[in-house]
């Protein structure tokens, strides 16, 4: 077992329940780590468990008495003791305060004497020098691979003795011990638990989500504690979430003032008790005078303010926002809003309204309930259908009781992140309305990595169909708002070349803040190839160097997957971005094949792998392959959508949702069995150029001979002499591409 995987099968969110207390942090993580670092329960580099030592200074009046301290663990190497470990259950602060005070003392006592004394608290772990200011080691216990290293140096028995440096020396902190350019992207990651966290699941629904887990995987990879994390497509604000929760610092835009107002919302630390006194105040209130007749509805609807006159996107079942909720909804709600409008504090009024937003997306005409649940299992049209649809069978929630409900919900997603997101740690988030085509607050060169999910051509007006919200809560959307929105369609009837020249003004502007040495991840789901070429193409004038995609499944599949599962995609690919100081341009490569061949090869090349391919796998493949093999210009000229060549070519099975060889046929790709070899020898070691890898000769066969099964079979020795032709032979046997193998694709294309 090595550090990279030393608590791969321990779930961390689970230190956010109350379940899971001190007893638990020491059993199930301080154990392990420290049998790990070397040290055993008998022998000579020993772990002593609460040790009782006797506290030397204190008197009570005229009598000395002796007070008992127990330190959770003293580590002894070679007879004497080394240092000393205090645990805390996860809620408990251990980079200052009284824990870390106690802790000191038992450093300092006199049957104990170590310089150094460290704490943990599940979630962190954190060592201090006696004769320094400042800890010399911090991190999060989830992110341990990263430090494992320095934490040897610091704290396993070897670093004690006297041949090895003065301990102390080494600080976690410094950023230059992060090697930036020796991250590699991640390969897919298996998304199980994408509803576990409460602050993004269950607060109030959005157009698009990523998955949480996905979002943070990405962040710990490519960045350290304290790096500051920018997503200039914010939307519901996962990123900057989870940025937080790592402890790393912020920046939040989207255009849409909705999801700026959600994201404050949740993260703006609120006094619990405040805020439910202010909820029983409303309660008491609106039992006493809430709206129930008709007669009231309509004496409410000439008293209190509500959103009258917004004209609605064409295709919506009605013009105007009056015609989405009946006259008791509307009554209703504008009441509610009154009495929340009367809280005076801010963040307790804020996180009511957030409450009441999330409540509006239920009382209305066009909520739609799961046929298959209760009536309170459902969505609007908005997000499920991306238009205003009055539902079939209107449902009359009770206002009032669906409120309440909503509140549980978002003080149990504070309730989640409050021991992270302080007041203090709050500050280190920037959230604002903006574009992302111009990032004129952030400076030159200061954000250390990007993570993004840009808006997919004409898949979501998000302005359009945030009228519902917005108007509602008060929240202005100006004329520009719409020009700079980066969509194809909606209202203000965007064209391709609209949303591709502000797509490319947003790459260029996150070229610009990216620090040099630093990654950037773009998450984009469009199935039309040509919005890959413009992503890549863009990128690679701006400066940043393309450095992989990768396959990610995002743990959902759409209502409109599941109407089209032809045309819309499931997934999405990652493509991952360096800035360097001299970037390589993807090289393209000479096959010798016409690009339907290409095509058709690269589909029989998934299937063959896969015993049959969906159409994500096979779209993936084909993006990646011709982001990597530098002819996706091609495809985006010939294929806007692969889908029609997948049916006329292949056998569709609906059970599986896979594509396969028509019945009776063998793989028909033209390309001569020299030429396939090729094919999948550049593409191979180009995935493994970005991966910083060199494979070997049996690694490259056991690798590209699945790919041309029910092919001719070609001999090692062909392999080896096309290997060769292209690639050269490195330290250790290894391959890598060759630069004179590199040339212009299809020059007669």
């Amino acid at each position: 077992m090595n550090a990279e995987t030393f608590y791969q099968n321990f779930d961390f969110s689970i230190l956010n329940s109350s379940g899971f207390k001190e007893d638990s942090v020491r059993e199930e993580l301080i154990v392990p780590l420290l049998k790990k670092l070397g040290y055993k329960v008998n022998g000579e580099n020993k772990i002593h468990r609460s040790k009782t030592v006797t506290h030397p200074f204190v008197k009570v009046g005229t009598k000395k008495r002796e007070l008992k301290n127990y330190p959770d663990y003293l580590l002894e190497v070679a007879g004497k003791y080394a240092w000393v470990l205090d645990a805390k259950a996860p809620n408990e602060e251990i980079k200052t305060g009284g824990n870390v005070e106690q802790t000191f003392f038992y450093a300092i006592h006199p049957e104990i004497r170590v310089r150094l004394y460290a704490l943990c608290n599940g979630k962190e772990f954190i060592v201090f020098d006696l004769d320094k200011d400042e800890a010399v080691l911090y991190f999060q216990l989830s992110e341990i691979d990263k430090y494992w290293t320095q934490l040897e140096a610091l704290l396993a028995p070897s670093a004690f003795s006297e041949s090895q440096k003065t301990v102390g020396q080494v600080s976690l902190q410094s950023k230059t011990e992060f090697d930036y350019m020796a991250r590699k992207p991640l390969a897919e990651i298996k998304v199980v638990r994408k509803r576990a966290a409460r602050r993004h699941f269950g607060v109030h629904g959005y157009f698009t989500k990523q998955s949480w887990d996905i979002v943070q995987a990405y962040i710990r990879n490519f960045t350290q504690v304290g790096d500051l994390v920018l997503d200039p497509y914010g939307g519901s604000g996962i990123t900057v979430v989870e940025a937080l929760m790592t402890n790393r610092k912020g920046i939040h835009i989207d255009l849409n003032p909705l999801a700026v107002f959600l994201v404050n919302s949740l993260i703006t630390p609120t006094n619990s008790q405040e805020l439910l006194e202010s909820f029983e105040k409303i309660k008491l209130e609106y039992e006493r005078n809430a709206p129930k007749t008709e007669e009231d509805y309509n004496t409410a609807l000439t008293k209190y303010h509500y959103p009258k006159g917004n004209i609605l996107p064409k295709g919506s079942d009605v013009e105007t926002i009056e015609g989405l909720f009946s006259k008791r909804q509307t009554a209703q709600l504008a009441y509610l809003k009154y009495l929340i409008k009367k809280v005076k504090k801010e963040s307790v009024r804020n996180s009511l309204l957030l409450t009441f937003s999330t409540t509006i997306t239920k009382i209305n005409r066009t909520y739609h309930h799961s046929t298959y649940a209760s009536e309170n299992a459902g969505d609007c049209s908005a997000f499920r259908y991306y238009r205003f649809r009055i539902a079939p069978e209107e449902v009359n929630l009770d206002t009032f009781v669906t409120f309440e409900g909503k509140l549980k919900n978002i003080i149990a997603a504070k309730k989640e992140i409050a021991n992270i997101i302080t007041k203090e740690t709050f500050k280190n988030a920037e959230i604002y309305k903006g574009t992302a085509t111009n990032l004129d607050r952030i400076e030159n060169e200061s954000v250390d990595y990007i993570y993004t999910d840009p808006p997919y051509g004409a898949k979501i007006p998000y302005l359009d169909l945030s009228v519902m919200w917005n108007a509602w809560l008060d929240l202005p959307v100006s004329e520009e708002d719409y020009q700079l929105e980066a969509i194809e369609g909606g209202e203000h009837h965007k064209t391709k070349e609209n949303y591709s020249e502000l797509l490319a003004a947003s790459i260029e502007e996150m070229y610009r803040v990216l620090k040099f040495d630093r990654w950037m991840s773009f998450v984009f789901a469009h199935k039309d190839p040509a919005y890959w070429h413009l992503i890549v193409g863009t990128a690679e004038r701006a400066g940043l160097e393309y450095a992989g995609a990768v396959k990610q499944n995002n743990g959902q599949t759409s209502f409109k997957k599941r109407q089209n599962p032809f045309t819309v995609l499931a997934g999405q690919l990652i493509i991952n971005f360096k800035k360097v100081t001299n970037p390589k341009a993807i090289m393209k490569v000479d096959l010798g094949a016409d690009i339907t061949d290409i095509v058709i090869e690269t589909i029989e090349a998934v299937i063959a792998r896969n015993d049959g391919a969906t159409i994500e796998e096979i779209n993936d493949n084909l993006i990646i392959t011709g982001l990597e093999m530098g002819f996706l210009d091609l495809l985006s000229e010939k294929y806007q959508d692969f889908t029609p060549f997948l049916v006329a070519n292949f056998d569709y099975d609906e059970k599986t949702q896979k594509y396969h060889l028509k019945k009776n046929t063998k793989f028909k790709a033209r390309i001569d069995i020299q030429l396939r070899v090729r094919y999948f020898l550049i593409a191979y070691l180009r995935r493994m150029e970005h991966e910083n890898y060199c494979p070997n000769f049996d690694e490259i066969v056991l690798h590209i001979m699945p790919l041309l099964k029910n092919g001719v079979t070609p001999e090692h020795q062909t392999i080896l002499n096309v290997l060769e032709s292209i690639a050269e032979r490195v330290d250790d046997g290894c391959y890598r591409l060759a630069k004179s193998g590199q040339q212009t694709l299809f020059d007669n294309y």
